[in-house]
């Protein structure tokens, strides 16, 4: 009797120590598994963000290229040429005169050059009477 109390003390023993080594492996797995998770969920957050900046580079990438198919189909037409020569090369059809309005020149400051002129000798005869 005594002899199997202590075998079964001992498989008791044995069953615990098993049970609590396998209890701990277990958690350790599910901790491995969580901390993974955690990390592939942040960098699926930050794949994310790229994707999406990278989305809306290409829709501006898409609407300029409209823009500049617009500007290539406008400057196939013989009008827009006509127009460009005459405005940035001041071409002239034959018979006709191109015209050139030049901006207009500071005047005030000649003005006011020649006011200070007139009144230099003004100020120095009035210092000379008072």
């Amino acid at each position: 009797m005594i002899a199997k109390y202590k075998q079964i003390k001992k498989q008791s023993w044995q069953t615990i120590f098993l049970s609590v080594l396998l209890g701990s492996l277990v958690l350790s797995i599910v901790s491995l598994l969580v901390v993974s998770n955690l990390r592939i969920s942040k960098k699926r957050t930050l794949l994310d963000s790229q994707i999406d900046k990278l989305k809306a580079e290409i829709s501006a990438a898409e609407e300029k290229k409209q823009q500049l198919e617009a500007q290539l189909n406008q400057s196939s037409r013989e009008d827009y040429l006509e127009k460009e020569a005459r405005e940035t090369f001041n071409l002239k059809k034959p018979g006709e005169e191109v015209v050139t309005i030049l901006p207009q020149e500071e005047k005030p400051q000649q003005e006011e050059e020649e006011i200070k002129q007139w009144l230099a000798p003004l100020e120095t005869l009035l210092k000379r009477i008072f």
